[in-house]
């Protein structure tokens, strides 16, 4: 494939973008060469600047669970936007999709709307504080919660030490606020806990891991933490800003029947626009501003245009009860043909998969961790990701990341990408 246009952008992108790119995973350095620059999408496809077509396992990093230009969710924006873009004000809308959100997901009684999954957990956070009257949070390595500072930290000298901050401009006296456990061990998180009696805010995780590759949490694990926290006073909050709405319409509180204190919303709540929620019963929320001493405010926060896309959304999967079976089918049929394809080829690997996500790791051992997802070769990744690329095939730069499967997706289109694989895993 010619990439002429996408590299001339790109050069001219880092003159006046930091980097050419304005989030750091898109500019391709964990695996080499150029970023393509995307110029229109439809359906289970990306184009690129230079024409070429790709099918698609980004999906804007989740949100496009029905594929994009998903013709309710792009007509409810063009017909909102008629009206007027922002106001500052309240809207019907947001009534909503508040609503609808509340109606879908368990054990929520209400929900605020902010601008990016980001937000959403750094409010979730300092809520969770405000609530309990305590300053620490454990965070999982390898989970991604955003970048605000608390969530920039890494291991220190062992597992009950503070974290040190692994971000210039993150303060150690923010570092000291977050411990650090290790994802499906439940025996690093008991430890943390007995290093800090009394002063554990909340426990955030993601509870399907989606930034260390796809990786599902061990049977009992989320009912374990869940144990943990009401014995010590400690708020738990699932961060589903990639699972909410995607892995079941209640996300993984519906789908592993476990219940969080505080969720956390971004991706697909947005139909594919700039939004994040985080939600919880009431007594938590009532904590907030204007009702209570806990602020937070945003002057885009409900926008109508994000409103009326995340509503279109919403109302679609809910009214779809076929969807989540089929989208986890389309995920093991890919699954199935992919390890088929490895195996005859005499290559390392581990696919992890839930519903429809799923991940390609090029190592033997399973992955259940941030460590074990560490052990993936690298450079066989590169190999592979370019051989898609030129196959046709967009999948995320990053051996860390999670692929996305859309419902847009024909069998057609899976078995391309399977045949793809074929004839990449012969340059392995």
């Amino acid at each position: 494939m010619m990439y002429k246009r996408s590299s001339a952008l790109f050069k001219e992108a880092q003159t006046v973008i930091p980097g050419g790119v304005n989030s750091p995973v898109r500019a391709f350095k964990a695996v080499g060469g150029t970023p393509i620059f995307a110029k229109s999408a439809k359906g289970a496809y990306v184009y690129d600047e230079d024409g070429n077509r790709y099918i698609d396992y980004i999906n804007s990093w989740g949100p496009m669970l029905l594929g994009h230009a998903f013709p309710p969710v792009v007509d409810a924006v063009i017909e909102r936007a008629k009206a007027g873009t922002s106001f500052g004000m309240p809207t019907e809308l947001e009534n909503k999709i508040a609503e609808l959100a509340v109606s879908m997901v368990p054990n929520i009684d209400k929900i605020r709307f902010v601008n990016s999954g980001t937000e959403a957990c750094m409010s979730a956070i300092r809520l969770a504080r405000g609530f309990t009257k305590k300053e620490k949070i454990v965070k999982f390595a390898g989970c991604y919660h955003g970048h605000s500072d608390a969530f920039l930290i890494e291991a220190g000298s062992g597992a009950v030490t503070f974290g040190t901050p692994n971000s210039p401009g993150v303060t150690q006296g923010t570092a000291k606020d977050t411990l650090l456990a290790t994802y499906n061990d439940l025996g690093s998180v008991e430890k943390l806990i007995t290093a800090n009696p009394n002063e554990i805010a909340a426990i955030i995780i993601e509870p399907v891991a989606g930034n260390m590759g796809c990786i599902p949490p061990k049977e009992g694990f989320l009912e374990a933490l869940r144990h943990l926290c009401d014995t010590n006073d400690i708020l738990l909050i699932f961060d589903e800003v990639m699972t909410g709405f995607r892995l079941a319409k209640g996300g993984v509180q519906e789908l592993k029947g476990v219940y969080a204190d505080m969720v956390c919303f971004g991706k697909v709540i947005g139909g594919g626009l700039p939004v994040g929620a985080f939600a919880a019963r009431s007594e938590i929320m009532d904590y907030l501003a204007p009702t209570g001493p806990v602020y937070q405010a945003g002057t885009l926060s409900g926008n109508p245009l994000a409103m009326a896309a995340g509503l279109a959304m919403l109302k679609a999967i809910n009214a779809d009860k076929g969807l989540m079976n089929r989208l986890e089918e389309k995920t093991k049929y890919l699954h199935v043909g992919m390890a088929d394809v490895l195996d005859r080829n005499n290559i390392d690997y581990t696919i992890n998969r839930i519903g429809s996500m799923i991940s390609v790791h090029f190592c033997k051992d399973k992955v259940v961790d941030f460590k074990s997802a560490a052990k993936g070769n690298n450079d066989t990744f590169k190999t592979f990701f370019h051989g898609m690329l030129n196959k046709g095939i967009y999948i995320a730069p990053s051996a860390f990341e999670s692929w996305f499967i859309t419902d847009a997706l024909s069998y057609q289109d899976l078995n391309e990408t399977i045949a793809a694989v074929e004839q990449v895993a012969k340059e392995l």
